[in-house]
């Protein structure tokens, strides 16, 4: 009845695994590990006991040692987020007894236990770390049981040895502490049989390291818990990554499902990138499309690079735009920004993003009768909002535009790396509310000109399994919005 129970619970835990929302990182291929600890073997008292008074003695007295260090090796791979499989060595120590019998005499019973396994586990993640798994799988091992009798007990055949195939499951926890390396807390349950007929369980608690070849390779996103983003129809802010260059420029569009067509509306949105492109003329354009899940991954893949390839001949055919300046991408599905479990989260998944090389000079852009942007991002410190030096030249820049400009307005979006969502929220507001306090003390800049928002951990760009990425992921996005 015990046993049943506990693999219910397994069975309940991987089956969570395939319907829950995630937000760790897929982490699929290979690894190696290795662990040790302590087992904890059932000794067949009674089964004992009834053998020795079989054979004629009275037990006055049992005694055992049912626990001792184990070990084991392994092997495994990672298929997707969810599920794996993995085998290897174990050696879960010896286990001994001593039975004290009328007539006077001792039966001492020594059991070795080691083998090999091969498991299926079901994995569910909890955060961008750490994750539960159960798992389940079969044995095949080798036990070795020794007797001696002393006194009036005699031993007829003092040693036996037995290989034999059981069944054994396990739950565990994991911890992924940097790109490669993991460990794992883990309690595993091995039947096992003892060689002379008897059945038992071996328990083996253990701590385990693990090694993982390659890295995680995309981002699962959890359900967003604020609206989808409606059809695109503005020229957003891409990350800033050439030294010299402080602001760029991307598009965003959106598809009907299984299309890759560009809708008359978003015709106008494609005029105004080409209109930035001529204007800075020694700009180059990555244009990366995305999907839905709808589908395969193999489709789903195709289906994006459609899409790209599709704006990048637009933009040849329509706006003159030299193709050697354009480059496209498929992304399928693997980089989604919105829930697909809705309708507006899938549709606003079917997208492109066009990424534009930095301009180092935005005055004198004048946007069509689209609403436009430019931004330049900024990074911060560990939990703190303070606005590095490094910065002032080019908020003077921000300034100096705004006042030249009076008619528009900038919206200041604070960003934040690991953290509780409560303390994730409170300081990527503090960090928008920074940069806007410097452009009113220093600038005189209008403060009813100036938005503020926090937007937590909800908007990433980059992994937070690094510190490279974690720095990536704290910062505020400037964006100057144009009047429609």
């Amino acid at each position: 009845m015990k046993t049943n129970k506990i693999t219910q619970a397994i069975t309940a835990l991987v089956l969570a695994g395939m319907t829950l929302p995630v937000v760790a990182a897929d982490q699929d291929g290979w690894y190696v590990g290795a662990g040790a600890g302590a087992s904890r073997a059932t000794i067949a008292e009674q089964d004992i006991r009834a053998d020795l008074e079989a054979s004629g003695y009275d037990v006055t007295r049992f005694r055992f040692d049912d626990r001792d260090f184990g070990y084991k090796i392994f092997a495994g791979y990672q298929f997707n987020q969810y599920f794996a499989m993995e085998g290897g060595y174990f050696d879960l120590g010896k286990f001994n007894y001593d039975a004290e019998t009328i007539p006077l005499g001792v039966k001492t019973g020594q059991l070795d236990f080691r083998g090999w396994n091969l498991d299926f586990m079901g994995i569910l993640p909890i955060t961008e770390r750490s994750s539960l798994f159960a798992r389940i799988g079969a044995h095949n091992s080798k036990s070795t049981v020794d007797f001696v009798g002393t006194g009036a007990v005699n031993v007829l055949t003092p040693h036996y040895r037995k290989r034999s195939t059981d069944y054994k499951f396990g739950v565990g926890y994991q911890y992924q502490v940097s790109e490669h390396m993991a460990i794992r807390l883990e309690a595993e349950r091995y039947r096992m049989d003892d060689a002379v007929g008897n059945n038992g369980d071996i328990d083996f608690y253990s701590m385990n390291v693990m090694y993982r070849f390659g890295g995680p390779r995309y981002v699962a996103v959890a359900p967003v818990s604020e609206p989808a983003p409606a059809p695109a129809q503005a020229v957003v802010v891409a990350p800033v990554t050439a030294t010299t260059a402080q602001y760029c420029s991307a598009l965003e569009i959106e598809f009907e499902i299984a299309n890759n067509d560009i809708e008359r509306v978003n015709r106008e949105h494609m005029l105004v990138l080409a209109t930035f492109l001529d204007k800075y003329p020694e700009t180059k354009a990555k244009i990366e499309g995305h999907t839905d899940n709808v589908g395969n991954d193999a489709d789903n893949m195709k289906l994006s690079k459609q899409r790209a390839e599709s704006v990048v001949d637009y933009l040849v055919s329509e706006h003159g735009i030299n193709r050697n300046r354009l480059t496209s991408v498929g992304y399928g599905e693997s980089r989604p920004i919105a829930n697909n479990a809705t309708d507006e989260g899938k549709q606003a998944n079917r997208r492109i993003d066009a990424v534009i090389g930095c301009a180092t000079d935005i005055e004198g852009l004048q946007p069509l009768p689209a609403r436009i942007t430019l931004a330049m991002e900024l990074e911060f410190a560990t939990d703190d909002s303070t606005i590095q030096s490094k910065y002032h030249e080019q908020l003077g820049t921000v300034a100096k535009y705004l006042q030249t400009n009076p008619e528009l307005t900038a919206t200041m979006e604070g960003h934040a790396d690991n953290s509780t969502p409560e303390k994730a929220q409170t300081i990527s507001r503090a960090r928008a509310q920074s940069v806007a306090d410097y452009l009113v003390k220093h600038f005189k800049v209008d403060r009813s000109r100036l938005y503020v928002e926090g937007f937590g951990t909800t908007r990433r760009d980059s992994y937070n399994m690094t510190a490279s990425g974690r720095q990536d992921n704290r910062r505020v996005n400037i964006i100057i919005g144009y009047p429609n």
